[in-house]
């Protein structure tokens, strides 16, 4: 299908890269930020505009969740395929007479980090099997893990990747400040961060659980309390650990 897609953040990025090492042409990327249009432009050899958007069979919108909607109001032709990259988002949010679709890759994407995107799992949804096929062969040229997925599942796979990537990314970024604060080495934990991700490719989650918390271990708990000084940092560890004790109980 003639595509384009429509944004220049990191998804946009990664699936203008995914399509074009796959041999798949984009005809062109649309957006408003001319800076990083330009630049996907120049890496991937696409056509960008900030102005006109040309005319294709598929638009996929990689686009914030709060603009998904305002965007896909200038997309006016009825017979197109249109589908928003959104976890969270339903397809009706969609607003046009073109049959609509939901095209939603479950990773963390930044344009710094390249990925393997056969790895991916990817989610479609859409208004007729037709579509879904279509969509569903397209996210498999990509990927080697393609599934159909309805917005009541797709919502709660958004919650779980909530949990499992960006509560976790924030606690990594909340142990770095206190490291910096004591000016240790940050890569000193990358081994035990590592091993603490591949473990769980191994065993449950809950049966890899180490720690003062799992063990009880209240003189380690009030220590490691008393060490806090900053009032989030000292929320956050409560939090955690009153957590972890309740689903061992």
């Amino acid at each position: 299908m003639k595509t384009i897609i429509i944004g220049s953040g990191n998804v946009a990025y990664h699936l203008a890269k995914a399509f074009t090492q796959n041999n798949m042409k984009v005809h062109q990327i649309f957006g408003r930020n001319e800076i990083e249009l330009s630049k996907i432009s120049t890496e991937f050899d696409i056509p960008y505009s900030t102005e006109k958007l040309d005319e294709a069979e598929l638009y996929i919108i990689a686009v914030s969740d709060s603009s998904v909607e305002n965007v896909s109001e200038l997309i006016k032709n009825e017979n197109v395929l249109v589908a928003h990259t959104s976890g969270s988002l339903p397809k009706e949010i969609l607003k046009g007479n073109y049959r609509k679709a939901s095209f939603y890759a479950l990773q963390t994407f930044s344009k710094t980090k390249d990925l393997d995107y056969s790895k991916i799992p990817f989610f479609i949804e859409a208004e007729d099997q037709i579509d879904e096929k279509s969509l569903f062969e397209l996210a498999s040229i990509i990927s080697d893990n393609v599934e159909i997925a309805t917005y009541e599942k797709r919502k709660y796979i958004h919650l779980t990747a909530v949990f499992a990537c960006n509560f976790v990314n924030h606690l990594f970024a909340r142990a770095k400040e206190i490291s910096d604060a004591q000016a240790l080495n940050f890569n000193y934990f990358l081994p035990l961060i590592n091993e603490t991700v591949e473990k769980i490719n191994h065993l449950e989650p809950k049966l890899a659980q180490t720690g003062p918390a799992v063990r009880g271990d209240e003189r380690i708990l009030k220590l490691h309390e008393d060490l806090i000084k900053n009032e989030e940092q000292l929320k956050i560890y409560k939090t955690m650990n009153e957590s972890i004790r309740k689903m061992y109980e």
